[in-house]
């Protein structure tokens, strides 16, 4: 019996892996996995909110499953969403525990209404889906979660309905989840350093973590760095996010030898580029030869994803029975 706390995190399947996402997220969850009981979920539930191919769906499914792994995560510790309906199910108990007000208060709902397409439609899984996420939290019973930030408010919706669930069946079932502040870098695009890196943006805004190396260095290259609007004084914002990516790179010893050179006034902008080039070089090549090694047996992998989500299943479904006989709910008897 594992009797580590338990982290859940999970992430949704839009396509490439950028290296905002693997800087802010999934290198700590490698990390993680030697201190906790993980459980990261491949969350394709919460992709149906904006809208999407069937088909493009569940191959991104997959290879987010299989990008995953091979930057180190265990495949004992993936699930995929819909191999678990029991999160559509708490999903729904847990909507009785959630005021409307709260839901349309959510900064993420306010952004994602926004971008709305030319039919004005906005669905009810746009609204709801942070209810989803409590029930992907909560299901696990996570004692912790990894969050940014942004993602705050979302964490303290799933700790309010816990805290409803609980007063309403008189009995503190539900572990009010806490979060885990790592060090997340806030990693920019490149080509305009007042941005996240987002795939959301285009092509040119994000840095593909299974790109070939010419074109990682060719995206590098054509960084921006300093627009003019800079304080005098201030490093630039491009620079800045330059050197942001070496620190998450962990190029230390460069990234501290190039710092000495800004505050000398003796930098090259050519020098730091071809610096964060190579660092994410590096990390790309190590990770593309893992995700190599994973094609060449596609259909083991599959099966062996499935049956993780499986056993993982398994504590979902406890925590099923369990809500559904202190709600005073039908448990299915085989």
């Amino acid at each position: 019996m594992d009797n580590r706390k338990t982290v859940l995190s999970a992430i949704q399947p839009t396509g490439d892996m950028h290296y905002g996402n693997y800087f802010g997220a999934v290198k700590n969850w490698v990390r993680l996995q030697d201190s906790y009981q993980c459980f990261y979920g491949v969350v394709d539930y919460h992709a149906m909110t904006m809208p999407f191919n069937p088909k493009t769906l569940r191959e991104n499914t997959w290879e987010l499953i299989f990008n995953l792994l091979a930057t180190g995560i265990r495949p004992e510790n993936l699930f995929i969403q819909s191999l678990v309906p029991e999160h559509a199910e708490l999903c729904w108990v847990f909507n009785c525990f959630t005021s409307f007000g709260q839901l349309t208060r959510m900064t993420q709902f306010k952004d994602k209404s926004a971008q709305s397409g030319e039919d004005g439609f906005i669905s009810a899984g746009i609204l709801d889906y942070p209810v989803l996420q409590a029930a992907d939290i909560l299901i696990y019973r996570a004692d912790y979660v990894p969050v940014g930030k942004d993602q705050e408010q979302h964490l303290e919706l799933t700790r309010n309905i816990a805290e409803r669930f609980n007063n309403q069946v008189g009995k503190e079932y539900f572990v009010l989840p806490e979060t885990i502040y790592t060090e997340v870098p806030k990693v920019m695009s490149t080509a305009d350093p007042s941005r996240k890196m987002s795939k959301s943006a285009g092509e040119k805004h994000y840095i593909n973590v299974f790109a070939d190396d010419n074109r990682i260095r060719k995206q590098v290259r054509s960084a921006v760095t300093d627009t003019g609007d800079t304080p005098e004084g201030a490093m630039s914002p491009g620079v800045a996010n330059l050197f942001e990516l070496l620190k998450a790179a962990e190029h230390t010893a460069v990234r501290e030898s190039l710092l000495a050179d800004y505050h000398s006034g003796q930098l090259k902008y050519v020098d730091l580029k071809d610096a964060v080039a190579e660092a994410l070089i590096g990390i790309s090549t190590e990770i593309r030869n893992r995700r190599a090694d994973l094609n060449a047996h596609k259909k083991e992998v599959k099966d062996q994803i499935r049956q993780s989500t499986e056993q993982i299943r398994k504590r979902a479904q406890e925590t099923i029975r369990d809500v559904k006989d202190l709600a005073g709910l039908m448990n299915v008897k085989f």
